[in-house]
């Protein structure tokens, strides 16, 4: 049996129907039939099924936890102690972790069964999942198209039935641009909500990791069990996650759309006129929906490529072939070890965002473009600021268009162009959601996203569990 949500698993296993093992069991047959997606780069078989028996154990003993049952995959920049994490990339070869990330620890110690590691664009770095050095994961509504990215293996793997729910990280809209080109659910947290210990970072005042479930229940209780505050992250908040809006007790929402990304002539058109036939049916159900004007749309990529190369610069640095990883076997001595290691370990596009990085950091062009970039970020959170002072959310498509076959965008520009919708959440630090609303007269699914104001992210979930009900 294929089970969609977290409930349904529940309540069998309160009935007897099922035991953890035999549902581990057919997640294992079912990811196994499916290798052909390449959504998973490890199955973590023994130590999934110890957790299992462990919490069969518990649940008969009446003592486990609120995720008992609930069978889970991770991106592969999640560390998972005595399990290999790799970011899709040479790099990190071989290497197998030796702690938890406290996202990890949260799960299991609410009884969640990790099932394996999944697929993503190297170092989180893509919108498609080609970057990946383990190969492409396809998308399962259609074999020829990619699943989004960079989390596109945790992705395909929750629309594929591969597992309950997945985990994956969102720096400018990776968890929920996959989930768009899936057709599930993905989340970005408020930035410093959800703890960034043990994520592997790409750009580290832009990552979150987040959950990509079938159903927003789902999404809001894996929220629940991993956000909090941490003291092994500088970056985590204390602050509580507000579940009730202050300015709105009408149970009437007041909406914002975008109109710069409605008009913007990259969006499908389709995509287009379906949005606007949605916000009519909002406004028919009685809330407020307002077009606004957000005047720095050009400006919302550019900005996040020269912020968050320069983090990746940084961040990457300490993938050098000494202390850890992958070491060039044509090394004769230390500058050829860093160098031809480095060369030879990181792909492609790593290597592009790493000299992009390192160029508008360098002596002449930090202030040109780096500083610049800060205070482009401040105006972008100002401006998002003062739209959620007369409005509880901001919708927008997730994407510009569905799902593209593998191979068609070749040009950087281009690819960097399909997170246009999404970057804005990762610059102003806001929580936003990708529900599965929309199909394509082509066949394939597209995404609803909803913004928030910064920790109020119950709320945002509260709110979009209407809107898919």
């Amino acid at each position: 049996m294929t089970y969609r949500t977290f409930s349904a698993i529940r309540n069998d296993l309160s009935a007897g129907k099922i035991t953890c093992a035999a549902l581990l069991k057919d997640y294992l047959s079912a990811i196994e039939k499916n290798k052909h997606l390449n959504a998973f780069l490890e199955v973590f078989t023994d130590s999934a099924q110890a957790k299992a028996l462990e919490v069969d154990h518990k649940l008969h003993s009446g003592k486990a936890g609120r995720l008992a049952g609930m069978v889970i995959a991770i991106k592969d920049n999640l560390a998972y102690k005595g399990h290999k994490v790799s970011n899709s990339s040479k790099i990190l070869e071989g290497y197998v972790s030796v702690y938890n990330a406290t996202v990890i620890e949260r799960l299991l110690a609410e009884d969640a069964i990790i099932i394996g590691r999944t697929n993503c664009d190297e170092f989180a770095m893509g919108s498609s999942n080609e970057n990946s050095a383990y190969g492409i994961v396809r998308n399962p509504h259609d074999n020829d198209r990619v699943p989004g990215g960079s989390s596109g293996g945790s992705a395909a793997a929750v629309a594929s039935g591969l597992c309950t729910a997945a985990l994956g990280s969102d720096t400018g809209g990776s968890i929920r641009q996959p989930a768009s080109f899936c057709g599930v659910v993905g989340m970005k947290p408020t930035y410093g909500a959800v703890s960034r210990y043990g994520l592997l970072a790409y750009a580290s005042s832009f990552d979150q990791v987040g959950p990509i479930t079938n159903s927003v229940e789902d999404a809001q209780l894996i929220l629940e069990v991993i956000s909090g505050y941490d003291e092994n992250d500088s970056t985590s908040s204390s602050k509580k996650l507000n579940a009730v809006s202050k300015e709105n007790n009408s149970g009437k929402l007041r909406i914002a759309y975008l109109k710069d990304c409605l008009d913007n002539p990259g969006l499908d058109k389709e995509i287009r006129e379906t949005i606007l036939k949605y916000l009519d049916k909002l406004r028919s159900l009685g809330h407020t929906v307002e077009g606004v004007d957000f005047p720095y749309l050009e400006y919302l990529v550019p900005t996040y490529y020269v912020l968050t190369t320069a983090e990746a610069s940084s961040n990457l640095a300490r993938y050098d072939g000494v202390h850890y990883g992958y070491r060039s076997k044509n090394a004769t001595d230390l500058e050829s070890t860093y160098t031809r290691s480095r060369s030879e370990g990181f792909g492609k596009e790593v290597k592009r965002r790493i000299m992009l990085g390192t160029f508008v950091l360098s002596v002449g062009y930090y202030d040109a473009y780096y500083a610049r970039g800060q205070k482009v970020r401040r105006i972008l959170q100002n401006k998002t600021n003062e739209i959620f002072e007369n409005f509880d959310l901001i919708l927008s498509p997730t994407t510009p268009g569905t799902a593209f076959k593998h191979g068609e965008i070749s040009d950087p520009i281009k690819m960097y162009l399909e997170d246009i919708f999404t970057v804005l959440a990762n610059e102003t630090g806001a929580p936003a959601i990708s529900l599965p609303l929309f199909k394509h007269s082509n066949g394939l699914p597209f995404g609803l996203q909803l913004m928030a104001p910064a920790f109020k992210d119950a709320f945002l979930l509260a709110e979009s569990a209407k809107f898919t009900a």
